[in-house]
């Protein structure tokens, strides 16, 4: 008889759960720490790629040290944050981390740009492989970022929404950080890479 009252308040403390939005909180969370992960791996792989890109560069235009320490520096800044789930939670260290990324994006787009002075180091196997490589990276980097925009989304309605923003902080969940409208024009403007453009004329 014992087992049976338990198993039907069990029952019922769990249906109470899911009326009240627990399990629907447990689910976008969930999604939200995968879809973040998602966006770090993939800063991760273009931090990865930097060093080789920059050292490419350098063989054939060494005096752009400006530029060249500008990526370096700025790679440097990124390392420096812990990208972990709980980032998500500060709004403060969220706006570091992009900032960063940001600042990083930045320096890269003016690499890229110098690389159009150089015939020899475009033409270069090498620094064509890493382009390439970095073109489809920017783009994993929008997909990711364009998931987890969604499912933060998903997971902050119903933070906010009745009944689950009851269950939201009896639980401790709270709403996440958001990428800004600056952030998406960062995105929207990753570098491009045109392999049939015309090399610059000699002076």
């Amino acid at each position: 008889m014992k087992r049976l009252l338990t198993a039907c308040l069990l029952a019922i403390v769990t249906l109470g759960l899911g009326g009240c939005g627990y399990n629907t909180l447990q689910t976008t969370d969930e999604q939200t720490k995968s879809a973040w992960a998602e966006v770090v791996n993939q800063y991760q792989r273009r931090a990865d790629l930097i060093p080789n890109l920059v050292n490419t560069v350098k063989g054939f235009a060494s005096q752009e040290e400006k530029v060249l320490l500008g990526v370096t520096e700025a790679r440097s800044r990124v390392g420096q944050i812990q990208a972990t789930p709980e980032l998500v939670n500060d709004p403060a260290a969220f706006q570091k981390f992009n900032a960063a990324q940001g600042s990083l994006s930045s320096a890269l787009s003016r690499l890229l740009v110098v690389s159009e002075n150089y015939p020899q180091l475009k033409s270069d196997a090498n620094f064509r492989d890493l382009q390439a490589q970095l073109e489809g990276t920017e783009n994993r980097i929008t997909v990711a970022r364009n998931r987890y925009i969604k499912t933060v989304e998903e997971y902050n309605v119903t933070v906010r929404s009745f009944p689950g923003n009851l269950t939201a902080m009896a639980f401790g969940y709270k709403p996440k950080a958001q990428f800004t409208v600056e952030n998406e024009k960062e995105i929207s403007s990753a570098p491009k890479v045109d392999f049939n453009a015309p090399p610059p004329a000699a002076k």
